[in-house]
């Protein structure tokens, strides 16, 4: 099997490429990669040029690139990489947080900028609003304006900081009920939400309704033949 079939075997999984000079790192990093669903690790290299080897031979989807490398900086690399017709999106990883940097980093087209130190629940947040953008983007054709609000807003509301919380919510219970949302196929009840959460069902509703107010959930109303309609969520 090629390396390039390797890297796409896992049908439907987001393929990255973890890119940091330090080997440690770059283990952890990858590992935080590994435990959230939808996302496998395909290589990892310590240098620009053994990013740029790998990246000429195998097909991967994203690139969580350091800046600070041996042979040259993770933006030289992106010039590197588009100018060789590659068009693999990128997440920069870095100690870098110099405005300079942050901005050539954007106009060099990366999706997101992670600062470190950075904790599990931050990196998730990244890679599960690059999930939310490719999804916003399948199936092509033309995009309506709220479409196009999705897909711009889509990395942009991938922030998992307790700042955004209210006092008295949690971050943890917050990113729990969100994992159930986004692994279920389709609209959840608040019980069913507290179930598969271990929580209660008046704290499962409490943060239903929070992430409801911040838009990142959808709320339904299903009727049946008596009685009051039951409330049903959706992740947007």
């Amino acid at each position: 099997m090629t390396d390039v079939n390797r890297a796409r075997g896992a049908s439907g999984a987001i393929h990255v490429l973890v890119v940091d000079d330090d080997v440690r790192v770059a283990r952890v990093n990858a590992a935080y990669v590994e435990k959230v669903p939808g996302f496998r690790v395909a290589g990892q290299a310590h240098t620009a040029a053994e990013a740029l080897a790998f990246l000429d031979r195998v097909e991967v989807d994203l690139v969580l690139l350091d800046h600070y490398l041996p042979d040259e900086t993770g933006l030289a690399l992106v010039r590197r990489l588009r100018e060789r017709g590659h068009h693999t999106d990128i997440i920069m990883v870095t100690a870098a947080r110099d405005i300079a940097t942050v901005q050539a980093a954007m106009r060099h087209g990366a999706l997101q900028y992670l600062v470190k130190p950075f904790t599990f629940a931050g990196l998730r947040a990244k890679l599960q609003g690059y999930a939310a953008l490719r999804r916003a983007l399948e199936g092509g054709g033309e995009a309506g304006q709220d479409q196009v609000d999705r897909i711009f807003g889509a990395l942009g509301g991938a922030s998992a900081g307790p700042a955004e919380l209210p006092k008295g919510h949690s971050a943890l219970t917050a990113d729990l009920v969100r994992e159930v949302l986004r692994g279920a196929e389709g609209p959840l009840s608040a019980q069913e939400v507290a179930e598969r959460s271990s929580l209660s069902r008046q704290t499962a509703q409490r943060y239903l309704k929070l992430l409801e107010r911040t838009g990142r959930v959808r709320l339904s109303l299903k009727y049946g033949e008596t009685g009051r309609p039951e409330h049903r969520y959706v992740w947007v």
